[in-house]
């Protein structure tokens, strides 16, 4: 008798977010660039980029919302008593927690000289900001009448800053900054590259879509189009009443440094001097005379990157580098543990196919072995964040399901693969700061 093949190691988790959901996200983002595009009601591409990502979080958190019910999850449909004094004391944690992360601006050369560089995020902020201090009392009063544990990392913080130290649980309080340290870190980062490829867009001379190359360009370019501008709006929309905020933060300095080697500013000097592989010219020129093979190949690049993007929608608003948000288990996911790793190293390698025969054998090597490199800092990233995750009992059961059912499972009974798919890194024991809810 047969053993019905979803339940040989449990069952597949239901997933943060209904597919259909992000979906829609991006259907109204792109309606709002479309729009946009014969319609511009500002001239600031900031202001412009505001308007997008608003369209976004509409097209997700509405069905999220009315549809999903998500906002079940993180709180209580009766609400208790209002607690001003607590509110109070929040709202104080909230100016603190943005004080913290305009204090790490206004020291880091970074951020004062690279003002031009950054102008479109501050430009942002002096919408943003004046909003959300209007927003922001009524919201939290509303929240914490409705949290099971309303004694949170932010009223920790409040507390802190107003001078009242006793019993204060500062493990709480160092994950809530590490939470503001990673919106502060990506945000602007983020918002900088969906500014500039929006621009690009709201720009885009479509008649260069005569032909195969055209058509390549203009797709891989609108593909990480759409993640940039999806990750701005989730980094922004970090919210409880969304069941969007952050449910940990990496603890670990490893995982912290793993993950930041691939962003700027530290990415261009670990490019440049130590991962150096890219020898300038374009996969094309390889396959110039042999069109169909050209167009094959330019298509499986544009493949990866789907999946790597696709892998970013299925997020919906809970994507964020070094935070937990909620579990999917969908799309991309309901495959492998990490789509989006995996689409893009193996996206690299075929964009990198001119090296391979350029400069001799021992120039080939050498830049095999490194952009090998950069394919095991990625698999740390994969290791850390399985780590940090595994906190969780629904991470846990999710991945026992991949490694029973997943697309690559096959692997784990290679020698040498399967060990290196199976290991857990060990670096410091922590335990989970707060309940996952």
């Amino acid at each position: 008798m047969s053993t019905d093949w979803r339940n040989a190691a449990g069952t597949l988790p239901p997933s943060a977010t209904h597919a259909a959901v992000a979906w829609i996200g991006v259907a109204t983002m792109v309606a709002a660039v479309a729009v946009l595009n014969v319609w511009p009601p500002f001239q600031h591409i900031a202001y412009l980029a505001l308007i997008v990502m608003g369209c976004s979080a509409l097209g997700i958190f509405v069905p999220d919302l009315l549809w999903q019910k998500v906002q079940r999850r993180a709180l209580s449909a009766a609400p208790a008593a209002g607690n001003w004094p607590r509110v109070g004391t929040k709202f104080v944690g909230l100016a603190g927690s943005l004080g913290f992360v305009a204090l790490l601006y206004w020291a880091f050369p970074e951020y004062r000289q690279g003002s031009q560089f950054y102008g479109n995020y501050y430009a942002a902020l002096k919408v943003l900001l004046p909003a959300w201090a209007v927003i922001a009392l009524p919201y939290l009063y509303w929240v914490d009448r409705r949290m099971a544990q309303p004694l949170d990392g932010l009223w920790q913080f409040g507390r802190m800053l107003l001078g009242q130290w006793r019993q204060l649980e500062l493990r709480l309080i160092g994950q809530h900054l590490l939470g503001w340290l990673v919106k502060g870190f990506f945000l602007p980062l983020m918002f900088t590259y969906f500014c500039d490829n929006l621009n690009k867009l709201l720009h885009y001379d479509l008649k260069l879509l005569h032909n195969f190359q055209g058509v390549y360009d203009w797709a891989y370019f609108f593909m990480y189009f759409i993640d940039v501008s999806l990750v701005s709006m989730t980094y922004l929309m970090a919210l409880r009443a969304t069941d969007t905020h952050i449910r940990s933060t990496e603890p670990t300095m490893f995982g912290w440094i793993t993950a930041l080697v691939c962003y700027q500013p530290f990415w261009s000097l670990i490019s440049r001097q130590y991962i150096d592989y890219d020898t300038g010219l374009s996969w094309g020129v390889w396959f110039g005379n042999l069109p169909w093979f050209y167009g094959l190949w330019g298509c499986m690049i544009l493949f990866t990157v789907a999946v790597y993007v696709w892998a970013t929608i299925a997020f919906g608003a809970r994507f964020s580098n070094l935070t937990h948000r909620g579990i999917i288990t969908n799309g991309p996911y309901r495959y492998t543990k990490h789509p989006a790793y995996l689409a893009k190293n193996l996206s690299w390698w075929l964009i990198s196919t001119p090296f391979m025969l350029t400069g001799g054998v021992q120039a080939t090597l050498r830049r095999c072995l490194l952009l090998g490199l950069l394919n095991f800092i990625y698999y740390l990233r994969a290791k850390t964040e399985e780590r940090h995750l595994s906190l969780d009992p629904v991470y846990r059961r999710y991945a026992d399901w991949i490694d029973a059912h997943g697309l690559l499972r096959g692997l784990n009974r290679i020698p040498g693969i399967g060990a290196l798919a199976r290991w857990r890194p060990k670096f410091c024991a922590y335990t989970a700061p707060t309940p996952f809810t």
